[in-house]
């Protein structure tokens, strides 16, 4: 649908039986939980459009901080998690099209455990849903309402004033910082400590070897 949309558009899919995460790994959505995609025109490098990444985690941050009252209940997990007393509420996916590097339209798919938690695979955080955490319902509609103010917010934060705002702000909400963590890539697994993220978003870890600065992985606790 991108290549028809006048502008940014969030698409909320009610019932989602194919859904997927990183890698291509399934993204189980029992009815009743949220599945929706912000699509737009953000322009710009490929690397500097994944900062969004950061943006959408911070704005779904926020908007569960808006509708329970908990703020210390929510971490944010690199690179793209938001956890819920530990466990995994939300999974973040962006995909893009374009052409020489260049990104022309950008789909952030945010799924988030409403009221069940699917089950989850082996060696990963345990799957929870904002139901069974905190006893709180809320309808995808109304979890909308919250999100797309939240997003809108972030993202001005970044058009205005780049990443250093959003970098700092998911860091103060990071999961396991300063803590012994394992970043696993296609060919590697690192183990070391999770020092912060880099100017662009990227893992910092301490390690045996030295700092290893990592773009992409799965992290493990």
């Amino acid at each position: 649908m991108a290549q028809d949309l006048s502008g940014p558009c969030w698409i909320m899919a009610l019932r989602q039986t194919r859904g997927r995460g990183r890698r291509g790994r399934d993204w189980h959505d029992p009815e009743g939980n949220f599945a929706a995609t912000y699509i737009s025109r953000p322009g710009g490098p490929v690397e500097q459009v994944a900062q969004r990444s950061f943006v959408a985690a911070l704005a779904v941050h926020d908007a569960l901080v808006g509708v329970t009252g908990r703020p210390g209940s929510f971490a944010l997990k690199w690179p793209n998690d938001v956890l819920l007393n530990g466990g995994k509420l939300v999974g973040i996916l962006l995909e893009s099209i374009g052409h020489s590097a260049q990104v022309s339209h950008l789909a952030i798919g945010i799924g988030v455990n409403l009221l069940h938690a699917p089950h989850g695979e082996d060696g990963a955080l345990r799957p929870v849903s904002l139901l069974s955490e905190t006893g709180i319902a809320i309808t995808p509609e109304e979890f909308l309402d919250a999100l797309a103010p939240a997003y809108a917010r972030w993202e001005q934060q970044l058009v205005t004033y780049g990443f250093a705002p959003v970098r700092q702000a998911w860091l103060n909400n990071a999961a396991r910082l300063g803590e012994r963590i394992v970043a696993r890539t296609v060919q590697d697994s690192h183990e070391g400590t999770f020092e912060g993220i880099d100017a662009t978003g990227a893992l910092l870890l301490r390690t045996a070897q030295g700092r290893r600065i990592i773009p992409a992985a799965d992290v493990f606790f």
